[in-house]
């Protein structure tokens, strides 16, 4: 091959890529939009012409329009208005192609019951349209709550006798965006501040936009007290939006950016290497110097010493264990964030939420998380603010 043919073939190569991605996002979106209009408005029910026609035009716009909507709220200007309205609308969608299938099933049943056409189509649409707005009204509450504290008593077996009780409060993907919640951000520092903790740590995506859209809703964090540390990492989403000024921002608040590296806390002559890793996606990003470096973080740690790691990602955790760390605690899943997500979220992740063990030392905790992203509904995974208590081993002999 030719310098001329390699640098023709590279275009092309780029052009198919691109072309098979719009394809599969096309594909998806067909399926999300047309389950439910299928369900709802074409099959069996025999609608009068109007509400057919009706109902089809507005399944259809929403299809052409949301994509647009996505791209001009969630690309590089991060417009607010179109952002909103395309998250609620995938919000509502999702719910949506979910019962619509479960719909399916029941007029399955409803056939094999005896009940004729139209009537089990019409009985399943509105069964399919009193749950998807029951529960998008209750997902919305859940999602704009001030959330609930989750407390949880964590053994951490070199932990010194020091340091037993020590309150470990655990905020993550607070998700500041278009939806302005700096009523709902002052809400949860109250309720942080309210646990007297020694530690606060919050493991990243701090933010959909940049520092200067969000610096309203973030300034709450320049309130949260704690005895010993306030700690902060990167998540995916800060590379979206600006990643290093996150850091700086997150450090002119008060808070310690442990941006691949650690401190040690002391107490009562027992102390803990706190520490902390950038995202997993950091290193893809282009944002100079960021990209998850264990060995970075961990560099001058006395290693007879338990380690606290703050890592995005549940993922990270085989680094955690790779490099003894004692405990790490995340947040990325959402727990879900939308039934049935999770089983998507399992694919990527090890674990969906709470406490769980991956080696004989190292254990990981991962949060719900506090805020939501994009969609604001939470559907049976309710939002957390942790309180982790962590219990020394030796201090209970």
């Amino acid at each position: 091959m030719s310098v001329g043919e390699s640098v023709e073939s590279r275009p092309r190569r780029r052009a198919s890529r691109v072309v098979r991605f719009a394809l599969i996002i096309g594909a998806i979106l067909l399926l999300l939009f047309g389950v439910p209009w299928w369900t709802l408005i074409a099959t069996g029910n025999d609608w009068p012409t109007p509400v057919f026609v009706i109902g089809t035009i507005v399944f259809g716009l929403a299809l052409v329009l949301f994509p647009l909507l996505m791209f001009a709220g969630h690309g590089r200007g991060h417009h607010d208005l179109p952002a909103k309205i395309a998250d609620t609308t995938l919000g509502v969608v999702w719910v949506l192609f979910v019962w619509s299938i479960l719909g399916q099933i029941l007029t399955a049943v409803l056939w094999a019951a005896g009940v004729g056409a139209p009537a089990r189509y019409r009985i399943a649409t509105l069964v399919v349209t009193v749950v998807a707005l029951v529960l998008l009204l209750w997902g919305y509450a859940e999602a704009m709550r001030v959330p609930r504290i989750r407390r949880v008593d964590v053994p951490v077996d070199r932990l010194g006798r020091g340091l037993d009780g020590l309150r470990l409060v655990l905020i993550t993907d607070t998700h500041y965006g278009p939806i302005d919640r700096v009523r709902w951000s002052r809400g949860v520092t109250e309720a942080v501040n309210a646990l007297r903790p020694d530690i606060v740590a919050h493991t990243g995506d701090i933010a959909d936009g940049e520092v200067s859209q969000r610096r309203e809703q973030a300034a709450p964090l320049a309130d949260i007290q704690a005895s010993l540390a306030r700690v902060y990492v990167t998540g995916n989403h800060e590379y979206f939006s600006g990643a290093q000024r996150w850091v700086e921002h997150m450090a002119s608040l008060g808070w310690e950016a442990l941006h691949n590296r650690h401190l040690v806390v002391t107490r009562d002559g027992d102390s803990l290497v706190v520490a902390g890793v950038d995202d997993r996606t950091a290193a893809g990003s282009g944002v100079p110097g960021h990209h998850a470096d264990h060995e970075a973080a961990l560099e001058g740690a006395d290693p007879s010493l338990p380690v606290l790691l703050l890592a995005h990602q549940p993922a990270q955790v085989t680094g955690a264990v790779a490099h003894g760390v004692d405990l790490q605690i995340s947040g990325h899943t959402h727990g879900g964030q939308m039934w049935p997500f999770h089983y998507l979220v399992r694919l990527d992740q090890p674990v969906l939420q709470g406490l769980s063990r991956h080696s004989e030392r190292t254990k990981l905790y991962t949060s719900r998380g506090t805020g939501f992203w994009g969609p604001p509904f939470r559907v049976f995974a309710p939002s957390e603010i942790t309180l982790l208590t962590l219990r020394s081993v030796t201090g209970r002999l």
